[in-house]
């Protein structure tokens, strides 16, 4: 029957390398980032779709982090590639030098498997460079190869350095050539090393293929990114996975040192495989599929700063005719956590003012229902409608700290660590954090447990050291402690009301860019804690028994 065909999509993997970039640093090369760009159907404005790895001191980066993407045969993909050298530690591009760019379609990049560009930047008529990228359809594979690898009398040939040696893996194309999928950290000063434990996708590592040919280079670490190749080897999945052993101890072959020792030739040194295992790899619909909850907590900043709300200026203004930031941000994000949520009901903290009845003291932590044995809201309204009401009645004040609100759900998270509920914490905010210290604490003891922290700035003061609290550029650490992981999102939502995007929408797009993180956060913390999803449950609802 005409029109029951379903659309043709698939799962594609991109990889991007840059070749001869231009050198935009005084005493050191470039620290390439590429960022892909992308037109969202029915559009014509660029949005940010993807961030590969920082390659440090390198002209001719190959980024590790691949870029995974929906291929859609019936529309056409608009997509540009960005070059920035990385020079602070800022998610903002405009803090970057900008290196080049190269725009296509996704439809090109298909049919083309390699392109080989020319980067284009405007503003330079020299040489910018070229991009080389490389894309392949993924396979349907839900594996994760977990491997840990060791060295061994890793030949060093410096006089007076010690080798820093790292491992590069790289899969064997169709064409016979050769692609990086997966980067070590580098173990300092040693030739006996003992990398970390790593993960990898298996359709990304070898595309499911156990038997597609991997070759494994070993390189000693310049800080110049003139980095020494010390010896490769060649191995596949079905034979890592045999585990330790001698069919897992590798020579490592450097062919030029080869040449040069003749016979007496045997290795650069061994790369010994101590432990190696495929599993199942479980995504976030597995999760909620098998019955986990996700529970949202929502705290609204009330003090002094925001403004009179009898003001028009004042954030917390109550306007007839259109909501103001803090009710827009509540209702974008509200509606799509609602539907995760499986009783509706959100318990909403408020912090900053002095309450009702003493109105004494400032509180840090109270409930903006006023009803302390019951502080939940029912539904995006019922939050909303609370909010309303305690404008009117309690004082605004200050200080800004988020410390008490932050150890408030932590307390829920303690409690609940065994996979079945998931916390959020959305705090509305229109200030500078007061009590940094204890805030960055609390997210570091936080970090090991079932939560996300997403933090939304109001209005239009500087936000600057809110980023310090997002550790997507810069692991949050607190006292010499590092967070086990990353679960702070902050975005201020005047990006999404100010240049030509459609204010209309810009809760939806406010809410898309916050809860992005979350799945993957959600599956950070399964996997840190060994926890597989449930069983998925069975629906309560009958099946008709006539079908039309």
């Amino acid at each position: 029957m005409a029109g029951s065909a379903a659309a043709p999509t698939s799962l594609v993997e991109i990889s991007v390398s840059c070749r001869n970039l231009r050198d935009t640093d005084v005493f050191s090369k470039s620290d390439p980032i590429c960022v892909l760009f992308y037109q969202p159907f029915g559009t014509k404005q660029w949005e940010e779709f993807k961030r590969t790895d920082c390659v440090s001191n390198s002209l001719n980066p190959d980024f590790a982090t691949k870029i995974p993407i929906t291929y859609h045969f019936e529309e056409q993909q608009h997509l540009k590639f960005l070059i920035y050298d990385i020079d602070y530690n800022s998610k903002d591009l405009d803090h970057h030098d900008f290196l080049g760019e190269y725009e296509c379609t996704l439809g090109h990049l298909v049919s083309s498997h390699t392109v080989h560009k020319p980067l284009i930047n405007k503003n330079y008529s020299g040489n910018n460079g070229s991009i080389l990228i490389i894309t392949e359809e993924l396979s349907s594979c839900k594996e994760e190869l977990n491997l840990q690898v060791v060295g061994k009398n890793l030949e060093n040939r410096s006089w007076f350095f010690s080798i820093n040696p790292f491992l590069e893996f790289f899969k064997a194309n169709e064409d016979g050539t050769f692609i990086l999928v997966h980067r070590t950290e580098t173990s300092h000063s040693t030739q006996n090393p003992v990398w970390k434990d790593f993960s990898v996708p298996l359709r990304s590592f070898c595309n499911g293929d156990y038997d597609r040919n991997i070759q494994v280079s070993c390189k000693d670490f310049k800080s110049n990114g003139n980095h020494k190749l010390i010896g490769n080897f060649y191995t596949t999945v079905r034979k890592l996975i045999e585990g330790p052993g001698p069919s897992n101890t590798y020579w490592l072959i450097n062919e030029n040192t080869k040449r040069k020792k003749g016979n007496s030739y045997k290795n650069s040194g061994e790369v010994m495989i101590n432990k190696a295992h495929v599993h199942e790899i479980f995504s976030f619909i597995d999760y909620i599929k098998g019955g986990m909850e996700i529970n949202a907590f929502i705290a609204i900043d009330f003090t002094a700063s925001n403004g009179n709300p009898q003001s028009p200026q004042s954030l917390h203004f109550i306007n007839p005719v259109a909501p103001n930031q803090y009710v827009q941000a509540i209702q974008a994000v509200g509606h799509i956590i609602e539907d995760y949520d499986t009783d509706k009901h959100f318990p909403v903290l408020g912090f900053g003012a002095k309450i009702p009845p003493s109105y004494d003291a400032v509180s840090h932590e109270f409930f903006v229902n006023g009803d302390a044995s019951n502080p939940y809201c029912f539904g995006v309204q019922g939050v909303v409608d609370a909010y309303y009401g305690c404008i009117n009645r309690v004082q605004l004040y200050g200080p800004t700290n988020f410390a008490p609100i932050i150890n408030h759900v932590t307390r829920f998270a303690i409690s609940n660590q065994t996979g079945d509920k998931y916390f959020i914490l959305l705090i509305l905010t229109d200030g500078i954090i007061t009590d940094m210290a204890h805030t960055k604490e609390a997210i570091v003891n936080a970090s090991s447990l079932p939560l996300s922290i997403i933090i939304v700035g109001v209005g239009g003061a500087e936000f600057d050291s809110m980023e310090e609290l997002d550790g997507d550029v810069v692991r949050l650490s607190s006292n010499g402690q590092y967070a086990a992981r990353d679960i702070v999102q902050f975005v201020p939502f005047r990006d999404f009301l100010r240049g030509s995007g459609d204010p209309l929408t810009a809760g939806l797009r406010l809410a898309r860019e916050i809860l992005a993180e979350v799945p993957t956060q959600v599956l950070s913390y399964m996997k840190a804690n060994n926890i597989n999803p449930q069983p998925p449950k069975v629906s309560d609802v009958p099946l008709p028994l006539n079908l039309p």
